[in-house]
């Protein structure tokens, strides 16, 4: 090996998406939650980008995607560690998209991500997020019963349950009570859907993580009937005006506010309401 190949290797690890993680890592730590490490948030970050496809010259699709446009993928870590979310996981999903016929990264919150920032406001002992298939015994009446009654043969096949009818969310509180419980039908779903930039891609999490995505929906409106930690709120403002702070310094796009998902402009429907029991 030449002493030019050997620059040229060192040049291209210098450049690369994991290497920048590792040297935006004190930016990174300044914006997380104190709760969470920002050596292993570090490490969760770089390892997601070596999942998915591999392509021909070796690299995995979202390494790809990360070197076509590093600053979109910088303000998607950005907004995933404001959050204290884990990055390539459930709980934060990173995605190749294709912008002008070239891949770039999407961060999107996960369902387990919106489930996590409903536990850490303090408020809720436990979560129920289930997906109603079109074999399942469902049972709900608002107003008669306190949860909905939802009964299938345990272990049994997806394919034996049925196609997904519907999702349902609900919270127990830390003092006993429960949440209003979140309904939402196939028709609900698909106006969701449809309001989501890129759903039919072959890299829209619609397409790779259907029911995760139900269950996503239904969680968001659950958010609505959960209380709300003040403290989280005033950590979480403070970790966006730090990643706004970071963004302009290094001239990257600003992260979206919370709640916003860059191409993933939804208009939540009402949950839906069940027929008239008279």
């Amino acid at each position: 090996m030449t002493a030019q190949t050997v620059s040229n290797a060192v040049a291209e690890q210098d450049h690369s998406p994991r290497a920048m993680i590792e040297h935006y890592s004190a930016d990174f730590a300044s914006v997380l939650p104190s709760h969470v490490k920002a050596e292993t948030w570090v490490r969760l970050a770089q390892g997601a980008l070596k999942k998915g496809r591999r392509e021909g010259d070796g690299r995995f699709e979202l390494e790809i995607a990360a070197a076509n446009n590093p600053g979109v993928f910088m303000a998607a870590l950005l907004d995933a560690a404001r959050l204290g979310l884990e990055p390539g996981t459930e709980q934060y999903y990173l995605t190749p998209r294709k912008v002008k016929g070239r891949l770039e990264i999407l961060g999107i919150v996960g369902y387990q991500g919106h489930i996590e920032l409903m536990y850490r406001a303090g408020a809720v002992a436990s979560i129920v997020a289930e997906t109603v298939r079109s074999n399942d015994h469902y049972r709900y009446t608002r107003g008669v019963d306190s949860v909905p009654i939802h009964e299938y043969p345990p272990f049994q096949p997806k394919a034996e349950r049925g196609t997904l009818i519907g999702v349902y969310a609900y919270a127990r509180m830390k003092d006993g009570a429960v949440s209003r419980v979140v309904e939402l039908n196939q028709d609900d779903i698909t106006r969701i859907k449809s309001s989501s930039q890129g759903a039919s891609s072959d890299y829209s999490p619609w397409t790779n993580y259907e029911e995760a995505m139900w269950l996503k929906s239904a969680v968001r409106q659950l958010q609505k009937w959960v209380p709300t930690s003040a403290e989280y709120r005033r950590e979480v403002l403070r970790a966006s005006a730090e990643a706004q702070r970071i963004s302009e310094d290094r001239q990257l796009p600003p992260p979206p506010p919370e709640g916003m998902l860059e191409g993933e402009v939804v208009d939540w429907p009402e949950p839906a309401q069940p027929p008239d029991a008279s």
